[in-house]
This record gives C-alpha cells, sequence and structure tokens, in this order.
C-alpha cells in the first residue's frame, strides 16, 4: 500500500504523517520504501493510533502561541521556548509559532513518554542498512516534489504537472549525484548521465551525431532520467562580459526546443549545479526547470553518522579494525561527535578522506605496535582532521556563501533550519579584523601614534 493511499483510508494527510516520521526521528527507512510503499510495521502502527495522528495533525495545522503549546503538551514554558528556538526560531510577528511546528514533536524532544510509538519498530536500522543517512529533511521535500509522478490525482483533482526539469544545487561533494540516483528510484525512472562528448557534434563508428540526434533517441526509450553535470555552466546566461561556449549554447538550444515534450515522452532531466544565480532566466521559466532542491552539507549530528558509517562499512565482526573500533566505543555515534563538532561546513567527499586518513593512521599505528587496545587519542583524530581539511579552501568557503545565497532566494521556508546551522558554522571561518587605531588626537590634547 502507498504512502498516499494509507493516508486517505485514516483520513489523515500525508503530510502530516511525513512530517510527523521527521518530529520522531523515526528512520525514513522502517516507515516506507523508497517508492512509498508503507512498511508492514509503519501500518500497524498508522491503523492502531489512528486517533493519535489525527490529534498530531490538528495540532501541526494550528498557529498556536508559546503558553498554548506548553498547555497542550503539559511542559514548562521556558523549555518550550528553548527547545523550539533550537529547532525552528522563527515566529510570526504577532506571536504565534508557526503551524508547521508540532506540540508533540516539541515534548519528544524534551523527554516525553511516546515508547508507545517505538514499540512498533523492533531494533533500530544500523547504519550499515540504511539507504542514507540523515537528510530525512530533504528526502521528503523530494518527495512532495516527485508527488505528480507517484499520485495521478495530483494531475487529475490539481493540474499539477509532473516537472521537466529539475535543478539540485549545492556546494561540491554535498551528494548531487547520490540524489539524482534517489529521484530515479523514487519514481522509477532509468538513470542515464549525459556525457561531455554527447553534447556537440562527434562521430560514432564513422557517422556524424550530435545532442539533438542523443535527446531525440533519449525521448525514445521508456521513462528515463537524463543527469546533467556542470549545469551552471552549460546554462549560464549569455551576457557581453561573460563567454559561453559555443557547444554549450548549442546545448541550450536543443533543451529548450525539447523541454515542451520531456513529460508526454516520459523524460526528465535533472541538472547539478554549485549555483544557480548565474544560470540563464530562460532556462528556469515555468514549465521548464523551475525547481529547485538544494543539496546541504551534511549537519553535526549527520556528520558523526556519516563517519560511523564510513568506518565500519564492509567490516566484519572479526575484523582488526572493527575489534579496534569497538575497544575505543568508536563503533558508537557519541565517540564521533567531538571530532565532528570541529569539521563546520564540511563536504561529504571531505569526511571521507577523514576516515581514509584515520584508517591508515589506525593500521600504521597497530602494525608498530601490534596492539588491538590501542586507544584511538586525538593525535591520530588530529592527524586525519589535517588530511580533510586540506579541501577546506577558500574557494569552497566562498561556494559555501554561495550556495547559502540561492538557498535563501529559492528556499528560505522550506529549509529554514538548516540554512540558519549552516550559516553560523560558515560565520566561524569569517577572519576578523584587529580594530584600526584611531588616527588624530586625544582629547587631552596628547597626540597618538600614526601607525
Amino acid at each position: 500500500m502507498k504512502l498516499i493511499e494509507l493516508a486517505k483510508e485514516l483520513n489523515v494527510s500525508a503530510e502530516a504523517i511525513k512530517q510527523f516520521i521527521q518530529d520522531f526521528d523515526l528512520e525514513p527507512g522502517i516507515c516506507v520504501s523508497t517508492n512509498f510503499e508503507v512498511k508492514t510495521d509503519f501500518e500497524k502502527f498508522a491503523r492502531e493510533n489512528v486517533d493519535f495522528l489525527r490529534q498530531y495533525e490538528k495540532d501541526l495545522d494550528k498557529t498556536k502561541t508559546l503558553e498554548e503549546i506548553a498547555k497542550t503538551i503539559n511542559q514548562p514554558k521556558e523549555k518550550v521556548e528553548k527547545a523550539i528556538k533550537e529547532t525552528n526560531p522563527n515566529i510570526f510577528d504577532n506571536g504565534f509559532f508557526r503551524s508547521s511546528i508540532s506540540s508533540y514533536g516539541i515534548d519528544n524532544k524534551l523527554g516525553g513518554n511516546y515508547q508507545f510509538v517505538y514499540n512498533y519498530f523492533g531494533h533500530k536500522t544500523s547504519l550499515q542498512h540504511r539507504d542514507f543517512i540523515g537528510y530525512r529533511d530533504l528526502f521528503f521535500y523530494i518527495s512532495g516534489v516527485l508527488e505528480p509522478f507517484l499520485n495521478e490525482r495530483q494531475i487529475k483533482d490539481w493540474g499539477i504537472n509532473k516537472p521537466a526539469g529539475i535543478i539540485l544545487y549545492g556546494p561540491p561533494g554535498s551528494g548531487k549525484i547520490f540524489w539524482a540516483n534517489k529521484i530515479a528510484e523514487i519514481i522509477g525512472y532509468q538513470f542515464k548521465e549525459v556525457k561531455k562528448n554527447y553534447l556537440g557534434t562527434s562521430f560514432v563508428d564513422g557517422n556524424k551525431t550530435d545532442f539533438n540526434d542523443f535527446l531525440v533517441t533519449m525521448m525514445s526509450q521508456d521513462k528515463v532520467l537524463l543527469f546533467l553535470d556542470d549545469f551552471d555552466e552549460i546554462m549560464m546566461e549569455r551576457k557581453a562580459e561573460t563567454d559561453v561556449a559555443s557547444c554549450n549554447l548549442e546545448t541550450q538550444e536543443m533543451i529548450l526546443h525539447y523541454i515542451g515534450k520531456f513529460e508526454q515522452e516520459g523524460l526528465l532531466m535533472v541538472g547539478s549545479a554549485n549555483s544557480v544565480s548565474e544560470i540563464d532566466e530562460e532556462i528556469l521559466a515555468p514549465g521548464r526547470f523551475d525547481v529547485m532542491i538544494p543539496v546541504f552539507p551534511p549537519n553535526a549530528a549527520e556528520r558523526s553518522e556519516i563517519i560511523l558509517y564510513a568506518m565500519t562499512k564492509g567490516l566484519e565482526n572479526d575484523s582488526l579494525l572493527y575489534k579496534i573500533l569497538k575497544n575505543n566505543k568508536a563503533d558508537k555515534v557519541p565517540f564521533w561527535h567531538g571530532v565532528s563538532s570541529r569539521m563546520k561546513v564540511f563536504s561529504n567527499t571531505m569526511l571521507i578522506d577523514f576516515t581514509q586518513s584515520l584508517k591508515k593512521r589506525i593500521k600504521n599505528l597497530y602494525q608498530r605496535t601490534k596492539n588491538e587496545n590501542l586507544k584511538i587519542d586525538q593525535n591520530l583524530l588530529n592527524g586525519a582532521l589535517r588530511d580533510a581539511t586540506g579541501k577546506l579552501t577558500e574557494e569552497y568557503l566562498e561556494q559555501i556563501a554561495r550556495f547559502l545565497a540561492d538557498a535563501i532566494i529559492n528556499n528560505l521556508d522550506d529549509f529554514q533550519y538548516r540554512i540558519q546551522a549552516l550559516r553560523t558554522e560558515l560565520e566561524t571561518y569569517r577572519v576578523v579584523e584587529e580594530p584600526r587605531r584611531e588616527i588624530g588626537f586625544h582629547h587631552n590634547g596628547e597626540e597618538t601614534d600614526k601607525s
């Protein structure tokens, strides 16, 4: 059964159920499959607790004061205020909190007893068996964008058509190609990457072919997702001061020519961009690439989980590295919180670099000492962190700043908390200039240094 079908049967909106999964930190994979088939345990929970889900939705949809939230969940006003500020600091000017804030979600974060929720889901899915780590908000946001592919009623009832083009934008190493593959998986499309040699004109087996031929071939196939990297460079706006390569101009023209046929031909094009600010407005027009999805670097909690996943991926329980990790309690997420808190604005790629360096350092130390009880100390962690920080260049930080500017313009309401958290992390790298000494004279008439 699809999530949308269960929601309709229970008279609870699918959006409320998705928000419930996020508020209660449930792993999406134990609730629904990638194409939103409801898992047995979650269906059982939803049916047996439909009254609570309806109560949750009613509260979620209601704008409410701090006092009303505190009264609903029987928690001190001060604790509620602190929890809200930590998760979503934005309130309406009239003192009402946004309806997207759940009183019960706040209560859960404050230690409220919701064991009846977790009793249905058995043991927590191990990191090694998850489809992806964290990013519940992005996963469900993308599922909303893809709803017309999953639910025909979106078109029939509301006239909401399938997007012809989607832009995934984010700094390098944030996982845009992963999410493009995930989109193909969710909607059941074939994933095909547009290679650079497909752009422009080339010869295959002595026959001349160009991007036009390639697009026509792709549209003749059934359900294809075309992934185009460097989308911002290829689709750059034409200006007197910018030099757009001729093959890129041809690519723009071909895509604009055919994009009106993409939906009926079962083709979706997904572009990957570091920034959307320089993309030609014609490309971003309604019915073209008008869906923009930000792909953020992982937050602090996600960094810890990604590090643990990368450190333990593929390890057998009797492997030397796993034994060493276990002896240090590094087979659990909390061990990594300290070092991940120092990895502000790190990309997924930088985290993998860190884990590869740390594995090598642990291996080298073991080969010298032959000691399975060796300690993963700060020297080992700091050395690996230095190696990973090599990619944290001024250029990368500028790319993060550009991404933030794009996200604020295009997706602020959808990802307020992530945007604020990333902005706070980025500000820690801002160079603070020393205050300049005053030039001139003191009030008492003594001349100051003029250096």
